[in-house]
């Protein structure tokens, strides 16, 4: 173990958060892992060997303790409400956003050297950027914060993206003023286990093992897509990096959504089931969003173990043993 590497992971238990813990230990890190009270039940396996920790980061005293108990040297930041449908409005957004500057405040008291936190590609302003470039492209513009702004989404930020924005500029002035060396992850699009089973890529993946019709919109966006285990051991190399400021995680590989969908239809072997043009598109929701991912390449000098095709096999195969017994069929839900 590498002295003064330890690291506090926030949302540990979380969709991206579980993956970055393997690849921390790899690189000789003492991994810390928070998980809310409500998951003790479920502490994932991706977990093994770190530190399991459980507090409720919304509670400035189970920060305090936390953080005065574990005394981080490095912190990954995952932590913020994700609920499918509500996390894009909620005011939760706003009190996450208070409660990561007051993290980011106790683990620098207690001499933390490193901080990286998640951002999201709905920073960008879509309406004006196809391409994301960290260091040039346009953010989108945030109206005065206030919790019951329900804005749609790069009209003006919504919420969820005013309150990333504005804790990316946080972090960044708090390193320069406090010395301390920042990382900002922008999140593009990613699937895998455990992922919300109404999201895309997994609904037509069960739809389709489950024989039934998968409704799609027209499929003609263009977009890039990780496994959900690339993202979190990139931010596991961005964390051990020396970069600073924002940097895009996600692929340089470029797939319509219609051929996402078809690629999944033939690994199943039921394409004929796919429905494109069944569903509307999403209203704003702009026909090329990709990043530029130099930094996350030459300056972390991270690369995906996953290709796109080995990423929606192994998503497969992970639904396929949720859903199906082993001469299957479908499982009681």
């Amino acid at each position: 173990m590498t002295q003064g590497k330890r690291v506090l992971v926030s949302g540990a238990g979380g969709f991206i958060g579980r993956w970055s813990v393997p690849a921390l230990q790899r690189s000789g890190y003492e991994v810390h892992a928070v998980l809310s009270g409500n998951a003790r039940r479920d502490v994932p396996a991706q977990l093994e060997g770190a530190k399991i920790h459980f507090a409720d980061l919304l509670d400035d005293s189970h920060v305090d303790e936390l953080i005065s108990e574990v005394k981080p040297s490095h912190l990954l930041h995952f932590a913020w409400i994700a609920t499918p449908g509500l996390y894009w409005n909620s005011a939760e957004n706003f009190r996450w956003l208070a409660a990561s500057e007051r993290l980011l405040r106790c683990f620098r008291a207690h001499g933390g050297s490193r901080v990286v936190m998640a951002g999201t590609c709905a920073e960008y302003d879509w309406s004006r950027v196809t391409v994301c470039d960290e260091l040039s492209s346009p953010l989108a513009m945030t109206k005065a914060a206030a919790p019951n702004d329900a804005a749609a989404p790069n009209d003006a930020a919504s919420p969820y993206a005013a309150c990333k924005i504005a804790l990316q500029r946080v972090l960044g002035d708090f390193g320069r003023r406090e010395h301390l060396s920042t990382a900002w992850g922008r999140i593009f699009f990613q699937f895998g286990p455990h992922e919300h089973p109404d999201r895309l890529v997994p609904s037509v993946i069960c739809n389709l093992l489950l024989n039934r019709e998968a409704p799609c919109s027209h499929g003609r966006q263009i977009r890039s897509f990780l496994h959900v285990a690339d993202v979190g051991e990139a931010f596991a190399a961005v964390l051990d990096s020396e970069l600073e400021g924002p940097v895009n995680i996600g692929s340089d590989e470029r797939v319509a959504l219609a051929e996402l969908v078809d690629r999944i239809g033939r690994q199943i072997g039921r394409p004929e089931l796919l429905r494109l043009g069944a569903r509307p598109a999403p209203l704003l929701e702009p026909s090329l969003l990709v990043p530029e991912i130099h930094r996350l390449r030459d300056e972390a000098r991270w690369r995906p173990r996953f290709t796109l095709d080995e990423a929606l096999s192994d998503t497969i195969a992970w639904w396929r043993g949720r859903l199906l017994d082993p001469a299957g069929v479908a499982r009681r839900r």
